[in-house]
């Protein structure tokens, strides 16, 4: 019988550059490609280091304050914060202020916005009027409206005037009038913010969409929440959640109106940091402070995102 041959044909040649085993070279990128790279990172290295060092370091001391104690890591700072008879007053004042304030503020600028975009006469005499909260500061929009609701303030000498009794708006025993108070200066103070983001949210949507849905018949409602809305998604989504946050830091139109009457959470922090003395329980109130806006935000970005785009 014939022996079959057991040679096997000899291996293919190996491609010019190859390595060892078979694998080969990594691509390498050319020499210009590696020098912009490099001079890229040479320019946004000062940005790196000066907003680590602005944001990075801050927030990393004190995440290690709050859990820092005399005998190291603990959690005692947290106890102490929720035996604290004014902390679960002051969650409940904050949310609430924020559920009753976000909704009003929006429809507020809103209705303020979309009377802009209609350019009546004075159109922008009315937006400069509108944008000056901006440039008042909390403490000040409070000493503003402090002088209102004073028990000798504007309001009650009008009440005066058309024969009523005046009403001690701020007294501690008055609930209702005094988080009416504090809501009423708030939205006067932040409802600009939003305001201006929606107008400028505004100016990027072309006016033939809706034109084109009135020649179908759309009526101003149909229009606005067919049309306008879901195009102004965008600016309200980055609005809700700067609103949001900023509502979460709200404490010194309350200060200036209340005291500790009202208080609300980033108020208790800086009672806990200059009036008792103690930055670790401090430090956990702005933990918390911190970790509900982060919350909040991917909250926010999940629901009022696009479904095309989720899909």
């Amino acid at each position: 019988m014939a022996r079959t041959s057991s040679t096997s044909p000899p291996p293919a040649a190996a491609p010019p550059g190859a390595r060892p085993g078979g694998r080969r070279p990594t691509a390498e990128r050319p020499p210009r490609q590696r020098r912009r790279t490099s001079a890229a990172m040479l320019l946004i290295a000062p940005s790196i280091v000066f907003m680590t060092l602005l944001f990075g370091w801050p927030m990393v001391t004190g995440i290690l304050q709050a859990f820092g104690g005399p005998e190291g890591l603990t959690g005692d700072n947290f106890a102490r914060m929720a035996a604290d008879p004014y902390f679960w007053p002051a969650v409940r004042n904050t949310l609430l202020l924020i559920v009753v304030m976000i909704p009003l503020q929006f429809v507020l600028a809103l209705a303020m916005a979309l009377l802009i975009r209609a350019k009546p006469k004075f159109s922008s005499v009315y937006f400069y009027i509108w944008a000056i909260p901006l440039a008042v500061s909390d403490l000040a929009a409070g000493l503003v409206w402090l002088v209102v609701f004073t028990d000798r303030g504007y309001l009650n000498s009008l009440l005066a005037n058309l024969g009523l009794e005046p009403v001690s708006w701020l007294a501690y025993d008055n609930y209702p009038s005094m988080f009416m108070a504090v809501l009423v200066a708030e939205v006067w103070r932040a409802t600009s913010l939003v305001f201006v983001i929606v107008v400028a949210g505004l100016q990027s949507i072309p006016k033939d969409y809706e034109e084109a849905a009135g020649v179908f018949g759309a009526g101003f409602w149909r229009r606005l929440w067919t049309v306008t809305l879901p195009l102004l998604r965008p600016s309200l989504q980055t609005a809700l959640i700067l609103r949001t946050i900023l509502a979460f830091q709200t404490f010194a139109v309350a200060l200036a109106l209340t005291g500790q009457n009202f208080p609300l959470i980033v108020g208790e922090t800086y009672r806990w940091y200059t009036g008792l003395q103690d930055a670790n329980v401090a430090s956990a109130l702005a933990l918390v402070v911190m970790v509900v806006s982060m919350i909040t935000a991917v909250g926010y970005l999940r629901l009022l995102r696009d479904q095309t785009e989720a899909s």
